[in-house]
């Protein structure tokens, strides 16, 4: 899943480490959502668009997840 995390991040200054203290996750977390390696449960996905100021549909790119 695509995401806007490390723009947002870079245009902010925030590194990985702080975003991740932040919403209570791992740098390591943080790296794999932003490569597209992880996806974020729906709780994290919430606490990160919560700390941009952002929709989580601001944040992460749901256009290629299947409809059932």
């Amino acid at each position: 899943m695509n995401t806007k995390i490390k723009e947002l991040r870079k245009s902010r200054r925030i590194s990985q480490e702080e975003l991740a203290l932040a919403v209570g996750t791992t740098r390591q977390t943080i790296t794999s959502i932003e490569c597209g390696k992880y996806t974020a449960s729906l709780v994290l996905a919430y606490k990160i668009s919560k700390y941009f100021g952002l929709s989580i549909e601001e944040v992460f790119d749901f256009s290629e997840v299947e409809e059932f």
